[in-house]
């Protein structure tokens, strides 16, 4: 199969640990033919979507990769497109988007599938499915936040288009800084962020649940906070501990997993902490490297798996 990727820049990337090239390692390893693009390599020519991509090899030298010649190809020239853009969620991300759903209408197979991410934002898709999700509020308005909180009285806040725990703040009633961290968030009332209820067992991990394809993986990362910090996230100073799903996990990530396969969103990781679902991510959800590390799972493979299956079809 011929599959192309739309990555950040590679330098950015840290061969050792990044989810993109898990997979792209597990692809080559199985005999497909590699190709790379970056965001901005996508372009219209009227109204035909063209991508400008490179053959990609992995290297065993200290440039770890090798790249081809770039040249223009029409998207329907690859057997699959894998968006692995990260975050955040801007103009450019969401002209991507629109690009791409060209691409889907001269009948290429993007994965995920442009429009859902489109739709689907990280912070706000947890409100399809209110019965696993904490208190939330989602407003611009910093009254509105300051009532939450005296309601919740320990609160977290965060911006809708984010990731790696950037820009998130945990807030308690008589927090000396409430006013000034609120004005920042919130660009004094012009931004619209989320507040949620403050969940104690973020102690004991931040969990990311992977779903491919509909189903769970059978471990999750439980991304641990230092001490004396809020956030799980490894980009934060998490630490990654893989576990095996608990009742409450399968149950969420089976129930979730359902709507994500009808939407098109092929690999997605949910956060849950306790037992509540906080986040969807939907753009380039991480982890399997360290999955892989741990347990006796391969998420790549699995993966491949189900793409191969998927693109038989």
């Amino acid at each position: 199969m011929r599959i192309a990727f739309i990555l950040d820049p590679l330098e950015s990337l840290k061969p050792y640990k990044d989810t993109s090239l898990a997979i792209m390692r597990e692809a080559e390893n199985r005999g497909h033919e590699l190709f790379i693009a970056m965001q901005h390599d996508l372009l219209l020519r009227h109204d035909k979507l063209r991508i400008r991509a490179q053959t990609f090899h992995f290297d065993a030298g200290n440039t770890w990769y090798r790249l081809g010649a770039t040249t223009e190809a029409a998207p329907e020239e690859f057997d699959a497109i894998l968006m692995r853009k990260d975050p955040p969620f801007d103009n450019e991300y969401l002209y991507s988007t629109y690009l791409l759903e060209q691409a889907v209408n001269q009948g290429a197979r993007v994965f995920n599938n442009p429009t859902a991410i489109r739709d689907w934002n990280e912070k706000l898709a947890v409100l399809n499915f209110p019965q696993f999700v904490p208190d939330f509020l989602v407003t611009s308005q910093q009254e509105l936040i300051r009532e939450f909180l005296i309601e919740h009285g320990d609160i977290v806040v965060k911006p809708l288009d984010g990731m790696g725990g950037s820009s998130v703040f945990r807030l308690k009633n008589g927090d000396p800084n409430l006013g000034v961290i609120l004005e920042t968030i919130t660009q004094h009332g012009q931004q619209t962020i989320m507040a949620q209820r403050y969940l104690p067992q973020i102690s004991a991990g931040d969990k990311r649940i992977i779903v491919i394809d509909g189903e769970p993986l059978p471990y999750a990362l439980a991304r641990i906070p230092q001490n004396g910090e809020t956030r799980g996230n490894l980009a934060a100073g998490g630490k990654g501990v893989a576990q095996p799903l608990s009742e409450r996990d399968w149950h969420i990530a089976n129930t979730v997993g359902k709507v994500l396969k009808q939407k098109g969103l092929f690999l997605v990781g949910l956060d849950v902490i306790g037992d509540h679902l906080t986040e969807i991510n939907v753009t380039s959800p991480t982890g399997m490297v360290e999955i892989a590390a741990q347990t006796d799972c391969n998420p790549a493979a699995i993966l491949l798996d189900k793409l191969e299956g998927r693109l038989r079809q």
